[in-house]
């Protein structure tokens, strides 16, 4: 016969009830159970590591001029001189002696240490900026310009230092940093977006020097926000104990020249890009529509960048860089049929909309790539190159694109981005099937290497 449920009563509200029965004894637990902690969003979980808040916000203060010194040069040298031709010379002569100085100033911040190296090559350009003012304010021969913007060259890649030290903190975690790069491409997109428009808004509302005196503000308050945070930098090769002595270039690294190879042509998709929809504005008389409309492609990229650094990425990056190219080629193709098909400049700018978000994720695997085959300490060197290559592929497309844009037409102009796209598809497949093919004689060889040790073992 079943005996009564049996209650303990030494406690106003029971926290456990025993049943006992024949053969079974049973326990239930009516005691409260804690809820489970909301889980976090990848991007918020990024920011949980000490130290990355503040490092971040020095970095993004210090990238914002990235997209204003260039306008404000061109529209302060333009509005004191009168030509467009000198401010243009001004700046391409700063754009080469960047792509010449950044990789030495990034490989000083490899060997000695982010804070060390940056803060002084940061005040070196500031100067420089400080001194083109006063020779554009007080009417100095055209050559201190070009030596003025010279020296801005010494601006560190701050970017690149923000990835490294992403890099350093997440190395054992693939997927938070994958999150990690889709954040700083996206901080790339959103400072390149409103760069040049609060550097326009600067120099013609309140007086044109005033956008490069802003920049250079921005630039020096940031950086030395972002190099106090000592915690979250990378560790040195003389500062690491079990670093190597002197690790490779970068250049030397298996499948790096090809990527930089990509870097380029992707530049080239940029410069040409936005110089063709500037004079594609310019022809329907509404130039002061053309910053609105790249805007859009920025903001674009910016919103896929950060949805793609939601999503957690499958196979290796070496894979997924030739769908991000396969799926940008076509899209890159709509502002080139926008613009012959309808001739409209609110049709190009919903194209230039959809071009632009695949360009974050082609942008963020490249990054990753570049990131797994340059050394560990020589991290900033690597990204340093890509940005050089990008730089060095912005000034080619922009030449380009122009001079197509003038001597036949805008229209015409948007074939350029479309040819560079497809060079980035050919080196990417050609990468793949390169390595394809040498995975599969490498396996041929073990293969036929197995069966001569059989038979050798084989009695005759």
């Amino acid at each position: 016969m079943p005996h009564p449920s049996t209650t303990d009563h030494t406690h106003p509200r029971p926290s456990l009830l025993l049943t006992v029965t024949a053969d079974t004894l049973v326990a239930a637990d009516f005691t409260p159970r804690r809820r489970r902690a909301p889980q976090r969003g990848p991007y918020r979980r990024l920011f949980t590591l000490p130290g990355t808040r503040a490092f971040t916000i020095g970095n993004l203060i210090a990238r914002l001029p990235m997209g204003m010194f260039t306008v404000s040069a061109v529209i302060m040298i333009a509005g004191s001189r009168g030509s467009y031709a000198l401010a243009g010379a001004v700046t391409a002569t700063g754009l080469a002696a960047t792509a010449l100085i950044a990789p030495w100033t990034a490989r000083l911040v490899d060997r000695h240490g982010q804070a060390r190296v940056a803060v002084p090559a940061t005040a070196v350009a500031v100067l420089g900026s400080l001194a083109l003012v006063l020779c554009v304010r007080y009417g100095a021969a055209d050559w201190t310009l070009f030596a003025c913007y010279a020296a801005t060259a010494t601006t560190p890649n701050t970017g690149g230092m923000s990835r490294a030290r992403w890099a350093h903190l997440l190395r054992d975690d693939p997927a938070a940093l994958h999150t990690a790069n889709s954040f700083e491409q996206a901080a790339d997109e959103l400072c390149f977006m409103l760069g040049p428009v609060l550097a326009a808004f600067l120099c013609t509302g309140l007086f044109p020097e005033a956008g490069t005196l802003t920049g250079a503000a921005l630039l020096m308050t940031g950086v030395l926000v972002f190099a106090s945070q000592r915690s979250t930098e990378p560790p040195t090769p003389d500062r690491g104990a079990s670093a190597p002595p002197a690790a490779p270039s970068p250049l030397r690294a298996h499948g790096m020249p090809r990527l930089l190879a990509v870097c380029l042509a992707m530049g080239a998709v940029f410069g040409s890009m936005e110089v063709v929809t500037i004079a594609f504005a310019d022809a329907h008389g509404q130039q002061q529509a053309a910053g609105a409309v790249l805007a859009l492609q920025a903001a674009g990229s910016c919103a896929a960048g950060l949805l793609y650094g939601a999503l957690r990425p499958t196979g290796p990056a070496e894979r997924r860089l030739p769908r991000c190219v396969a799926a940008m080629t076509p899209l890159m193709t709509l502002p080139l049929l926008a613009a012959t098909l309808t001739n409209s400049l609110p049709a190009l700018a919903a194209t230039l909309l959809l071009a632009g978000m695949a360009t974050a994720p082609t942008m963020i695997t490249t990054m990753t790539l570049i990131q797994n085959h340059t050394p560990e300490h020589r991290l900033n060197e690597g990204m340093t190159l890509a940005v050089t290559g990008l730089l060095a592929g912005i000034a080619c497309g922009s030449a380009t694109g122009g001079w197509i844009a003038e001597h036949t037409s805008p229209t015409t102009g948007f074939a350029v981005p479309v040819a560079a796209v497809v060079s980035a598809l050919l080196i990417t497949v050609g990468q793949l099937v390169t390595r394809r093919a040498r995975t599969g004689a490498a396996r041929r060889s073990r293969s036929l290497g197995s069966r001569a040790t059989a038979d050798s073992r084989r009695p005759h």
